[in-house]
């Protein structure tokens, strides 16, 4: 009987214990898993560029060769946004990645470029005189001083607009804690870039030492566009906000290259040649964005 009871003491203390040990367990919530980027991921953004266009404007005759050159910088400032898909790998402490997106952009800017005319001066120097020639158009010299008529300048109106870019880029960086890491980022990039020229001047027509001018306004407009290859490179940092989302803050650097054109108008240049106003712009931008992302986990 003695031994019965010792038993039974022995069984509910054992009981005891594993109660007590079950709920301590049902205390403890388990850990959180640990976060990993590796994965697809899609998402969006919304930033601002600052661009520039940076390049000569040149005013040529076509025998005589140039006549006039200035170096145009535009800024090319405006809002972006768009869309970005990649996909991560996690080794250890650091991640790499492949990143493209594709952008909108209200970007644009416009400058004026004048080519100077001739002097004010009523010369009363023989027929044949030329200086009251401007850099890019004839002046006219008439028989008597009256008549004498300096070269009016010719006006070039130059804008240019980035309609659209991409990026597809690779990513590296190392994670400051589980769920934030610091890259590096670069690869290639493209878009494309419209370009409007409208030049407006005027020309003297008349035989030189004669009395009498005809004054003829002329120019002539070009617009087109180009889809330039060029390349990028930035830094972010990208964080998880809650869930399968997180956020990042982005700069890039891009280099889209240079476009250039040239058009021919009706403006009479000193040689008695028509003018022709070429430009060669090197286009950068740049960037700064946030954007969200949803991981695929």
């Amino acid at each position: 009987m003695k031994k019965l009871l010792i038993a039974g003491a022995m069984l509910a203390s054992f009981a005891a214990i594993q109660s007590a040990s079950a709920a301590d367990l049902a205390l403890k919530a388990p850990p959180p898993p640990m976060w990993n980027w590796t994965g697809w991921y899609v998402g969006g953004n919304i930033g601002y560029s600052w661009g520039r266009d940076n390049g000569p404007v040149t005013f040529s005759d076509p025998v005589a060769g140039p006549l006039f050159s200035v170096n145009n910088n535009t800024r090319l400032d405006g809002v972006i946004g768009g869309l970005q898909v990649g996909h991560n790998w996690q080794i250890q402490n650091w991640v790499y990645g492949l990143e493209a997106d594709i952008q909108g952009s209200g970007q644009r800017g416009s400058s004026t470029i004048v080519c100077p005319g001739g002097a004010p001066t009523l010369l009363t120097t023989p027929p044949g005189s030329n200086v009251l020639n401007g850099a890019c158009t004839g002046g006219h010299v008439g028989d008597t001083g009256p008549f004498n008529v300096p070269a009016f300048p010719v006006t070039d109106s130059l804008s240019e607009k980035l309609e659209w870019f991409g990026t597809f880029r690779g990513r590296v960086g190392p994670t400051i804690n589980p769920t934030t890491f610091a890259y590096l980022t670069g690869g290639l990039a493209y878009g494309e870039i419209r370009v409007t020229n409208n030049v407006s001047g005027t020309s003297l027509v008349g035989p030189q030492g004669v009395n009498g001018v005809a004054v003829v306004p002329g120019g002539g407009s070009l617009s087109n566009s180009t889809i330039k290859l060029g390349w990028t490179i930035g830094c972010g940092i990208e964080t998880v906000i809650s869930g399968n989302w997180t956020g990042k803050i982005e700069y890039l650097y891009v280099d889209l290259g240079t476009v250039s054109g040239s058009l021919a108008t009706n403006i009479v240049t000193p040689a008695g040649n028509n003018l022709i106003v070429g430009y060669s712009s090197h286009v950068t931008d740049n960037i700064l964005r946030a954007g969200v992302n949803y991981q695929f986990h």
